[in-house]
């Protein structure tokens, strides 16, 4: 493609996206001003869960939460909307209690936007500060503006999976710390934790195991001083519900419904496997910001069930693989997170439209695409720095 050509189509693809990210942050702000907003956002399960603990009540109880609910406008008709979370989960959601729904709502979207740009700054400064806009692609990220759409947890677990990036060298128990947002969704870091487990085993890094033992152990605890069945009301609550049933447009769940109930988990399984094999070959150069990513991109792939939302916590593997990327893929990155856009300005189900099905393996797919053909002198990987020194950071912004 000719220069004038190329300039053309890159002014073409960045007014897309600049214009889709626009909108979109227009409808994430329309969404929270409606009278009824706090109600019809996934924000309203972590809500009554601390309304329900401050009161030492069950957080998952249905009987109790829904009237609560809908008093905060969730739509009559429908079943509880209970939060899925385990027990460990609940010391993030105690202070929404607090407050009303809709000082709720605003405080939960305050903290929200608060770990994407953290975590998106955490990676930047990870990759040497370079002086250019690519971080960009984590703030306009699809995946990440559908979370404060919907005022899902995610982005309280790309904080933490961020933080442990950022800390695994120079600070093991505080990255152990920080594995405790990542255990707000478990499922979805089958593979990479397998792989965690071989790392810290080979290199015998146990102060991350024991920064994790001590987080899962201290919100247990506050759990339990509120809720002192919370693990048993739990168990109760996910064998009644089943989340792992429920049609989702993930890889599995189409194995399940297609094939058969048993090949659900078979690809997390195989998995697993593959990744003890990976960190073995890699062993003597692991690297978690380079390996790591490639991780994490096929545990979203394989996880048992998940949801669209749930692929921001692949913001640091996609930044990864931009900051090596030619132009032309980061462009291809950059279009389809703008496809996606206007599908959920358009209205698409995010929790139930096929739509969605092919956004995990696109990712994943665009990641060994990028790191197979890197930009013209670049490695394949960037040179990951922590933390980077201040010479290199003095000369770039």
């Amino acid at each position: 493609m000719t220069n004038p050509l190329r300039r053309i189509a890159t002014l073409i693809v960045l007014a897309t996206c600049v214009l889709m990210f626009a909108a979109t942050s227009v409808g994430i702000l329309a969404s929270l001003l409606g009278k009824s907003a706090a109600g019809s956002r996934d924000f309203i399960q972590y809500w009554s869960a601390g309304r329900q603990l401050l009161h030492h009540a069950n957080p998952y109880d249905e009987t109790a939460i829904l009237p609560m609910e809908q008093g905060a406008g969730y739509p009559h008709g429908l079943p509880a909307f209970i939060m899925p979370n385990p027990p460990t989960a609940l010391a993030l959601v105690v202070p929404l209690g607090l407050v009303g729904p809709k000082s709720g709502e605003l405080l939960w979207m305050a903290l929200s936007l608060t770990c994407l740009i953290a975590s998106v700054q955490m990676i930047r400064v990870m990759h040497g500060n370079p002086n250019n806009q690519i971080h960009w692609l984590g703030y306009t990220f699809a995946p990440a503006l559908s979370c404060l759409l919907s005022g899902q947890i995610t982005l309280f677990i790309l904080f933490g999976l961020a933080l442990f990036l950022r800390l695994q060298k120079s600070s093991p128990f505080l990255a152990g710390l920080s594995l405790w947002f990542c255990l707000l969704k478990p499922h979805l870091f089958l593979p990479f934790g397998m792989a965690m487990l071989a790392w810290i085993v080979s290199t015998r890094s146990y102060r991350i195991l024991a920064g994790a033992a001590t987080s899962i152990a201290v919100s247990s605890a506050i759990a339990l001083r509120f809720d002192p069945s919370a693990w048993t009301h739990y168990a109760e609550m996910m064998a009644s519900r089943r989340i792992d049933r429920i049609s989702i447009p993930c890889l599995s769940i189409v194995l399940r419904n297609h094939i058969g109930l048993e090949f659900q988990y078979l690809p997390a399984a195989l998995a697993c496997a593959w990744a003890v094999v990976y960190f073995k070959k890699h062993r003597g150069e692991w690297d978690w910001a380079h390996h790591g990513s490639l991780l994490m991109l096929v545990s979203v792939v394989v996880a048992p069930y998940s949801w669209f939302m749930d692929q921001a916590i692949l913001i640091p593997a996609i930044l990864h693989g931009a900051y090596c990327a030619q132009q032309r893929s980061i462009a291809v990155l950059a279009l389809a997170s703008a496809v996606i856009e206007l599908q959920l300005l358009r209205g698409v189900p995010l929790l139930t439209s096929s739509f969605y099905l092919w956004t995990a393996p696109a990712w994943l797919a665009w990641y060994l695409w990028a790191d197979n053909y890197p930009e013209k002198g670049s490695r394949g990987s960037v040179n990951v720095v922590f933390p980077p020194p201040i010479l290199q950071t003095s000369r770039q912004s």
